[in-house]
């Protein structure tokens, strides 16, 4: 079988979709990933990939084109919902050309697009095979497909494509107990995937003081700064723990001289990283709030657009972390984040839970029946 992943151009969309992606190469299917931009990365995991839009940058792209809905989107008391799907669609329309593209030339039996890239959805109907839709966290997908599929009559029309399904197969990653009423579809296993490394030594050691993992994700830090960061090191001598911010590539110089128990790393794979730790601070990521979950560490959360608003309700309202602002980070909510032993066993039984939930391998028997009917 020959399958098809389509993906939005960003890391924290097609990381999600990497354990699926190795299940169907490991049972001997041929697999390629459609993409682009920073999207690309995922060639690192061992799979072929498709750049359905060579030169793009995501942000300059939409700083040209749509400045208005980057803005509305990144508003700090939370997304313009309606601004998302209209930029959503916007990228769709821009890359459905190289994704139909890539379709024709590969002929897959079965397309699986992540859930904002509805322009796979366009070129499975073209090509008149099932698609199957991939969630990639706590936001939910239905309203949002329907949603961008309304601004696209043109780019269908472009494709020869009267229209798509209203109901699509759909993989949910999120744990069931996180979500209402319950999983969209096919439940499945949320295997974290963080690109591989050679892993420093300290990481593998036992911490001698408890640990809080740090980050602002691949694209937040670049888009809010360091503020949140700096607002956690004025607590941090207060505070008996080692903090680990692991950044990525971004210049740290304007923090100043660290506390004796923060160390910088830049990147390192937040598996391994937060199996070592009591706790984590972050932006709210899909990828890094089902990691954390994972790791079975409580959260708190800084959300500062997109879905982020609704990854960090979902862990608030499970009683596995805490939603807050960066106005909120100080002594006493980072002790907590140490301490609180109800926070502790929620975010343990949610590691529990996803233990339990279906492997990647086990739902590449369903798209196998699904590509053969």
């Amino acid at each position: 079988m020959r399958v098809l992943f389509v993906s939005y151009p960003a890391i924290g969309h097609v990381f999600p979709t990497v354990p699926l992606q190795w299940a169907l190469r490991a049972a001997g299917h041929e697999v390629l990933v459609a993409t682009g931009s920073y999207g690309l990365e995922v060639a690192n995991a061992g799979l072929h990939v498709a750049d359905v839009a060579p030169g793009l940058e995501l942000e300059s792209f939409f700083q040209s084109t749509v400045p208005e809905l980057l803005e509305r989107v990144r508003r700090p008391e939370g997304p313009d919902p309606m601004a998302g799907i209209q930029l959503f669609a916007h990228l769709n329309d821009h890359l459905a050309d190289g994704v139909v593209r890539t379709a024709e030339a590969f002929r897959p039996d079965l397309i699986v697009y992540e859930q904002i890239f509805v322009s796979g959805l366009i070129a499975a109907q073209k090509l008149g095979i099932p698609a199957v839709q991939h969630n990639f966290g706590f936001a939910r997908g239905g309203d949002i497909r329907a949603l961008t599929v309304a601004q696209l009559t043109e780019t269908m029309r472009r494709h020869g494509v009267d229209g798509v399904p209203e109901q699509v197969r759909t993989i949910d990653i999120a744990p069931p107990s996180m979500v209402e009423p319950e999983p969209y579809g096919w439940s499945m296993r949320p295997v974290p995937y963080n690109s591989g490394a050679v892993l420093p030594d300290w990481v593998l050691d036992k911490p001698e003081r408890p640990r809080i993992a740090v980050t602002l994700g691949t694209a937040s830090v670049h888009v809010t700064g360091l503020g949140p960061v700096q607002r956690l090191l004025a607590a941090a001598p207060k505070v008996d723990a080692e903090f680990v911010l692991a950044l990525g590539e971004v210049d740290t110089s304007a923090l100043g001289e660290l506390p004796s128990n923060v160390r910088v790393v830049g990147w390192v794979p937040l598996t391994v990283l937060m199996q070592t730790c009591v706790g984590a601070v972050h932006h709210g990521g899909a990828g890094t709030t089902l990691a954390g979950l994972n790791a079975g560490v409580p959260q708190v959360i800084l959300p500062d657009g997109a879905d982020r608003f609704v990854n960090a309700q979902a862990v608030h309202d499970r009683g596995a972390g805490i939603s807050a602002t960066a106005a909120d980070l100080d002594v006493e909510l980072l002790r907590r984040l140490v301490d609180d032993e109800k926070l502790r066993t929620a975010a343990v039984e949610v590691r529990q839970e996803i233990a339990t939930m279906p492997s990647p391998a086990s739902v590449v028997e369903r798209l196998v029946e699904l590509a053969a009917r």
